[in-house]
């Protein structure tokens, strides 16, 4: 999508833009999309602007129809877009969580300092995992299931791939859900999904998705990056990745058929692609049974990666997973739609909750988080993609009233794939990369050229300007060193 936007955004303050609800005289509530000067040109260079003020048409819409800001053109709602609805008259929209449903990121500290990877020893790590973790587009895993298997998979999620030997049971504390979300239907997901998902369970896959070795080159918030056991030139380890083949089905399935019901509930859309259906309708329900099976597929595919990482780590330096450290800080989630207690004008009422392209960033205190975090509040991981930065962030009370608890999850694209393989025609991106101490393998050339830095955001930008307007806050930054693309 290539088109500038032209449309109506007021200055609420240095962080937030409102499209008025008066722009479009659909419109049910107004637009805000979090953003400063540094980002504002880059956003209304695609229609992202006006898909925001779109989502604010549906029926049952809380508060404001929100953009994070690495907002960029999607499908239906704009990437980095977060929408709460009313349960009882508000709709539920696979265009609001996305094709690859619970496309998340997890990190992992380790005992490592970064005087202990020396480029030889770096060189085997991102070897070792790039033959131990599958990738690429149409990549098949390790793991040898039949469907019926993969049916428990979609119930259990993480705590499947635990009972198999892949991980801990710590780890399930520190995913967000303990990485099984209530409510998946397994007989909700039709047969093209199943057969696409049996063999594609522990693969990385391609695209943005990744997994890196890291320093953590900056400390801003000491107590609680010693909390999460973080200081200076230690090394982490971040997997990126979702629910691969089966999601994006369970996705395609759901918008054909929520297509329907758009007829028969007589909603009106000012785009198709934001099909949708009543949150307590049949057609509804179906979606969410549909989407919690692709979500917890996702969190048991990176359990199961988390595991073959550690045996990579093992095997490299002769030591065991424990002796090296390797705990999971923490597992997030970045497209998906979940029911949450939220306030609404004073009085607390449950809310169907999308988040597409974010992150959900809850306060301290708040009753779902483990014990360890409840002083300091929900961690964030926002990857940065190859030669950028990544960062640990912490959830606020801010966000958890003005955002329905949530913050952006990367740094969101500027150049579309087919354009950035058109911008990077004659460019060696691996050699640009190893020349600024970045080791990278991946599956193809091409996706080398499609995942260049230059095609997105800065990531520092969209992360400071996160942090200044109190949606989250900055714990740790983190540089690459080594990638595994797929």
């Amino acid at each position: 999508m290539s088109k500038a936007w032209h449309g109506i955004l007021e200055k609420i303050d240095d962080y937030r833009l409102k499209i008025p609800k008066n722009y479009k005289g659909e419109m049910r509530v107004d637009g805000i999309i979090y953003a400063d000067s540094r980002l504002l040109e880059k956003i209304k260079d695609d229609m992202a602007p006006e898909q925001v003020a779109n989502v604010a048409t549906l029926p049952g819409i809380l508060k404001y129809s929100l953009a994070m800001p690495d907002i960029h053109w999607g499908y239906g709602f704009p990437i980095g877009g977060v929408a709460g609805f009313d349960t009882k008259t508000g709709v539920i929209s696979p265009g609001g969580v996305g094709y690859d449903i619970n496309c998340g990121v997890r990190i992992l500290r380790t005992n490592l300092a970064r005087k202990d990877i020396t480029n030889d020893i770096l060189e085997k790590l991102v070897r070792s995992i790039f033959h131990n973790v599958p990738s690429g587009v149409g990549s098949q895993g390790k793991i040898r299931i039949s469907e019926s298997e993969v049916k428990v998979v979609l119930t259990k999620g993480a705590r499947w791939a635990y009972e198999k030997g892949y991980g801990t049971e710590e780890d399930l504390e520190y995913t967000e859900e303990h990485g099984q979300m209530a409510g998946a239907d397994p007989s909700k997901i039709s047969r093209r999904a199943l057969e696409r998902g049996t063999p594609q369970l522990g693969t990385l896959g391609a695209g943005n998705h990744f997994l890196e070795i890291q320093e953590v080159e900056e400390i801003y918030d000491s107590e609680a990056a010693k909390i999460f056991g973080l200081e200076p030139h230690q090394i982490t380890v971040m997997i990126h990745t979702g629910s691969r083949g089966l999601g994006y089905q369970v996705c395609d399935d759901n918008v054909k058929d929520l297509g329907r019901a758009v007829q028969k509930y007589n909603i009106s859309l000012p785009d198709r692609q934001l099909a949708c259906a009543p949150i307590e309708s049949p057609e509804g329900k179906s979606y969410f049974a549909a989407m919690v099976c692709a979500a917890n597929y996702a969190w048991a595919n990176r359990q199961c990666i988390t595991h073959w990482v550690r045996e990579a780590f093992a095997d490299v330096y002769k030591k065991t997973p424990d002796e090296l450290g390797m705990e999971l800080i923490y597992d997030v989630a970045h497209n998906i739609a979940k029911f949450e207690e939220h306030s609404i004008n004073g009085n607390k009422i449950k809310v169907c909750v999308h988040r597409k392209g974010a992150t959900r960033a809850f306060p301290p205190n708040h009753p779902v988080l483990p014990e360890k975090y409840k002083k300091i509040g929900q961690p964030v991981i926002i990857p940065g993609d190859m030669g950028t930065n990544s960062y640990l962030l912490l959830g606020t009370q801010r966000a958890f009233e003005e955002t329905f608890g949530s913050t952006c999850h990367g740094a969101g694209r500027v150049w579309s794939r087919t354009k950035a393989l058109d911008q990077t025609r004659n460019r060696d991106v691996k050699a640009e990369l190893k020349s600024k101490g970045i080791l990278v393998m991946a599956a193809s050339r091409e996706v080398l050229r499609e995942e260049v830095p230059d095609a997105y955001k800065d990531v520092d930008v969209v992360v400071d300007v996160c942090h200044r307007a109190g949606i989250s806050k900055k714990v740790a930054k983190m540089r690459p060193l080594g990638v595994v693309k797929g």
